[in-house]
């Protein structure tokens, strides 16, 4: 890899991005009817969607599409008519760029939207909300889960699993594959945490956790609406009719394209589906959920060790047999520790060209 390279056009696709979040900053207060603004964003959502592909690692690429592509595209998308990315003067540019690209959403109590400053249509003057109904099956207790203790052990572990890694030529294939699964998970966990401790400390807002122990989850709904990624799948669906089913379905079938074209801006290959298939089947699993909870609520429950014993192996298997074989035959891995040494060798050359020798 051409670390020097890649880093230069990394810069200049990060300042683009800035100038064309500055853009939607500034539409954000100036159009304030919703049509209009979606026609005036249209050009950044194609801006947004095509920068990462500039870039060629699967480290600074890869993150470039979530941050852009995926977190900043939607978000502006969602945002047109509500939340805090519509012609709310209560944030900061900073604020502003911080929610729109990063992986975080901020706490309810944080953001106020006076009734005087953004245009709100009768439908919209209070978002529909519905939730999953399910029994009160009793659950595995999460208490301590964001402790200091809790982060420090998971620092450890993720430091194990790197080592690991450095012997898997010696480790049965199946063992890897739920290897990458706790790897995947730690190295999320992790790095969101550092992300919003920096917003905290640099731009002053207090962000959600996007994680709740989901290796606790004691059924798919569980897992998807509670646990994993609370930004995108914090789900909330009443009932189980055919119409509520369907939104629970394309749900999942939405997050498997774009998990799809995730894996494109990765590996650069043809894609397979396979991710796709992977949501498409989970969104299947989850209704399926929903309609034997209803029917069975208050008749049989199940012993939440079972459930989260049924939740762990469909979530390994289904993961190794459509989340992960894309990644791999990639050498996603491979090309991530490659990449890894070479950026800590570009900034060793960096830190000593201006003097820093004791790095």
């Amino acid at each position: 890899m051409d670390g020097n390279g890649e880093f230069r056009t990394f810069i200049k696709v990060w300042c683009l991005a800035f100038a064309s979040l500055t853009y939607c900053y500034m539409v954000s207060f100036k159009i304030l009817h919703d049509k209009l603004r979606f026609v005036s964003l249209l050009p950044i959502f194609y801006i947004l969607a095509i920068l990462p592909a500039n870039l060629t690692t699967v480290s600074l690429g890869g993150m470039t599409a979530l941050f852009l592509s995926w977190l900043a595209n939607f978000k502006l998308l969602l945002a047109i008519g509500q939340g805090p990315l519509s012609s709310n003067p209560s944030i900061s540019f900073s604020q502003f760029i911080s929610i729109a690209c990063f992986p975080v959403k901020i706490k309810n109590n944080q953001t106020s939207y006076p009734q005087n400053k953004r245009p709100i249509s009768p439908r919209q003057e209070k978002p529909p909300t519905t939730k999953i109904i399910e029994p009160q099956y009793p659950n595995l207790s999460t208490e301590g889960a964001k402790s200091p203790v809790n982060y420090t052990a998971k620092v450890i572990v993720l430091s194990l699993l790197c080592v690991i890694y450095q012997h898997k030529q010696h480790l049965h294939p199946k063992f890897m594959l739920a290897y990458y699964c706790f790897f995947m998970y730690l190295g999320l966990e992790l790095t969101l945490a550092i992300v919003a401790a920096l917003a905290k400390k640099f731009v002053g807002l207090e962000f959600e956790p996007q994680f709740n122990e989901p290796y606790l989850s004691t059924s798919l709904q569980d897992f998807w609406g509670k646990r994993w990624n609370l930004m995108h799948y914090s789900m909330n669906f009443l009932g189980n009719d055919l119409a509520t089913l369907l939104a629970a379905f394309s749900t999942f079938v939405a997050s498997g394209v774009i998990h799809e074209m995730m894996y494109y801006y990765l590996s650069r290959e043809t894609p397979t589906w396979e991710v796709t298939c992977f949501f498409v089947l989970h969104g299947i699993l989850v209704d399926l959920e929903i309609v034997v909870k209803k029917a069975m609520k208050d008749k049989w429950r199940i012993h939440p060790v079972v459930s989260w014993a049924y939740t762990f192996f469909i979530l390994m298997a289904t993961g190794n047999w459509l989340f992960f074989p894309q990644l791999l035959r990639a050498n996603i891995d491979v090309r991530i520790s490659i990449e890894v040494v070479a950026l800590l060798d570009f900034c060793k050359g960096l830190a000593r060209s201006i003097g820093i020798s004791s790095i």
